[in-house]
């Protein structure tokens, strides 16, 4: 149960934190001081990106689905196991990329 819980737990501050970081601008419109917080979010973001870092959240994930004897999340990832291929088709995951952070550029320039 434990592991099960760290394995959903997981996931729910992914999907948390891959929300923030499309709809933290936005919310800066309303809360100015918010931007300050979306700045490194959008950042670590950025850099995951370019450099190709795996999110710890995926490890922390996995490590609880594989130890609830669940299947963990695999080497794939936490946005091709959850994203790809349902939210879009996995022949547009750089668009899904490209939007996000046009995304965060008009919040920011607003």
């Amino acid at each position: 149960m434990f592991y099960q819980l760290v394995g959903e737990t997981a996931m729910v501050l992914h999907f948390a934190y891959l929300a923030y970081l499309v709809l933290g601008g936005f919310i800066a419109w309303r809360w100015p001081r918010t931007f300050w917080l979306h700045v490194p979010v959008a950042a670590y973001s950025l850099s995951i990106n370019i450099i190709g870092w795996e999110c710890p959240l995926t490890y922390v994930e996995d490590w609880g689905r594989v130890n609830a004897g669940q299947s963990g999340v695999g080497d794939v990832g936490f946005i091709d196991h959850y994203l790809t291929g349902v939210i879009y088709p996995p022949e547009h995951a750089f668009t899904a990329q490209v939007l996000a952070g046009v995304s965060v550029a008009v919040s920011w320039i607003g």
